[in-house]
């Protein structure tokens, strides 16, 4: 989940030239807003353990989301970003469920050594 959030912070920093040269363009709030939201998720990162980490997570997405009002390619990477974080959601209760019913695959036993 970090690895998604340093991605989705990358993605947003190379968003903000796109803000600014495309349609009414962007300011400086707009600029720093951004700006801060890609830190805020980089910082995320440092609490995956904690059980309030995918709340702080979706709601960092709702606000990329929200980025729309900033520029509208801000809030579409929002969309796709907040796809991705739902199948991460839906693969981390999958693995749960089934790390609770005992189903999950075990590896074949492999030679002494390997």
């Amino acid at each position: 989940m970090s690895a998604v959030l340093v991605l989705e912070a990358i993605t947003v920093l190379l968003s903000i030239p796109v803000a600014r040269n495309t349609g009414s363009g962007t300011g400086a709030v707009g600029v720093l807003l951004i700006c801060l939201l890609a830190a805020a998720m980089v910082a995320l990162c440092a609490f995956v353990s904690r059980p309030w980490f995918l709340t702080a997570a979706f709601v960092l997405q709702g606000l990329t989301v929200l980025g729309w009002f900033i520029n509208p390619s801000l809030g579409v990477m929002g969309v796709v970003f907040a796809a991705v974080w739902a199948l991460l959601w839906w693969f981390r209760q999958e693995f749960r469920r089934r790390q609770a019913a005992g189903t999950l695959p075990v590896p074949p036993p492999g030679r002494p050594g390997d």
